[in-house]
């Protein structure tokens, strides 16, 4: 499906009265779109990992043929869509975008000592801790190799950004792992870890993919925004899914997040609103999963999913004023209907 006969279907899952349809279908919807696109970066990634040393290349091959959205370079390769077209460099920074997000999970799940993600083992249950860190230390060199190869002067501040951001990634998780040892109730250290942890990816590739297609530095810097905002946002579902969501539809074990200590803002909601938790914090982080059922049964009941969804629902709304700078294209309202897609999870 090319950009122009695309239009109409991108004008019909826009539509109001389809936002509360499953994420997937959606996306699915927009990745008609650069659905070629997509698959020579599906193609790049496998061939990088491939190149890689043994046991570390299976470890990292094991969470990629998991699947998962690749919103990150969905997100880079209509922002270059939407100020022209979409060339070798867009999908090499595509590329780099899913491997930093790859290598992130790989070590996410050693630090958290995650058994489970996307439905099956995770890497370092089936290959070990040591390759599980080695296999996303490898992934972060052939994403650096990927942004650096073939940029130009004129690119240099993706390359800087790039570095920017991997600073900001590991910032955030260390500033969560603190509260392994002294747990922390406050909302300004939760979105400082939301913005370092995740936003910060989903604005590197908007920004990189915006550059790319030869946006302007005030169009790039509105998608850097928008990166950020549904960045956000999807961190928020994401934290609102481990009290509210369906386990079967979302992949996601519920209370897999207090399970492993982490503190999230329904959880800071709650306890500022006045709920008895934490007793039943401290029960958790001793591994009582009783505990934990019963803590999710204190945040919902107190109200606080809802002014979290409600929050979810004002950063897109942020996110999508940002895009009056694009003009009007199939591209612009693709990434519309991404932003729109992520918050429906909770809808």
């Amino acid at each position: 499906m090319t950009l122009a006969t695309a239009l109409p279907v991108l004008q019909e899952t826009a539509a109001p009265e389809r936002v509360g349809e499953l994420p997937a279908a959606r996306v699915a919807d927009v990745r008609a779109l650069v659905a070629r696109e997509m698959g020579e970066i599906e193609e790049l990634v496998r061939g990088r990992i491939a190149e890689g040393v043994s046991p570390g290349a299976e470890s990292a091959q094991h969470l990629f043929d998991a699947g998962g959205k690749r919103v990150r370079p969905l997100g880079l390769l209509l922002a270059a869509a939407c100020f022209g077209a979409i060339d070798a460099r867009a999908r090499d920074l595509g590329a780099a975008a899913e491997l930093v997000h790859m290598a992130t999970l790989l070590h996410d799940d050693v630090i958290d000592d995650g058994d489970q993600r996307r439905g099956r083992p995770t890497s370092r249950r089936v290959w070990g801790n040591a390759v599980s860190v080695l296999a996303g230390d490898m992934l972060l060199v052939e994403a650096l190799r990927l942004a650096s190869a073939g940029a130009g002067s004129s690119d240099t501040a993706t390359w800087t950004e790039l570095v920017a951001t991997l600073g900001r990634l590991v910032d955030g998780e260390i500033i969560q792992l603190r509260g392994r040892l002294a747990v922390s109730l406050d909302e300004a250290t939760y979105f400082e870890i939301v913005r370092g942890k995740t936003a910060s990816l989903f604005e590197w590739a908007l920004r990189a993919g915006a550059r790319t297609g030869g946006a302007s530095a005030a169009s790039v810097d509105a998608l850097g925004r928008f990166g950020g905002a549904i960045g956000v946002a999807f961190q928020l579902v994401d934290d609102l899914l481990d009290y509210d969501g369906d386990a079967a539809a979302t992949g996601k074990t519920l209370f897999a997040d207090l399970a492993e200590g982490k503190v999230t803002l329904p959880l800071i909601r709650a306890a500022s609103g006045g709920a008895p938790v934490d007793a039943l914090v401290a029960r958790v982080r001793e591994g009582d999963e009783a505990a934990a059922r019963e803590l999710g049964r204190v945040v919902r009941e107190s109200g606080a999913c809802e002014r979290v969804r409600q929050l979810a629902r004002g950063e897109t709304d942020r996110a999508l004023a940002e895009l009056a700078i694009v003009p009007r294209c199939p591209a612009r309202e693709a990434l519309a209907d991404v932003a729109r897609g992520l918050a429906a999870r909770v809808s």
